[in-house]
């Protein structure tokens, strides 16, 4: 019997990167999201949220869905992202990553997400929808 390697949950909702200028305020519609994620950096803020929040004109890439590693994970675990991503770029399927203190979570485009998912469940990935 082959071991499961590690779970992986899909958040039910579509999610957006956005990117606007960086000395932009971080803005108040996307504390409606479940999920969000700030990073600002000298060149520009860059959020992700719940893709109904999005003002017709913010800059951003729609239709991302999220796969969570089911966590937490510590952080002497090794290779846990390089394996995941490698294991999709054969597949030729793009991410967008995000790390937090206790997980990853992993952006893939809704068009690929059932590809993704089979391409992982066939390499002893555990995917629950």
């Amino acid at each position: 019997m082959v071991e499961k390697k590690l779970s992986l949950k899909l958040l039910k909702e579509k999610y957006v990167v956005c990117r606007l200028n960086e000395n932009d305020k971080i803005p108040n519609w996307i504390m409606k999201s479940d999920f969000f994620s700030i990073t600002r950096t000298l060149d520009e803020l860059s959020i992700v949220c719940n893709q109904e929040n999005i003002p017709d004109d913010i800059i951003c890439e729609k239709d991302w869905r999220i796969l969570k590693i089911e966590g937490p994970l510590d952080f002497s675990l090794i290779g846990i992202l390089a394996s995941i991503s490698t294991i999709l770029a054969r597949k030729k399927i793009s991410i967008f990553a995000i790390s937090t203190y206790d997980t990853d979570y992993i952006l893939i485009k809704d068009k690929d997400i059932n590809n993704a998912i089979e391409t992982l469940v066939n390499d002893n990935y555990e995917v629950i929808k």
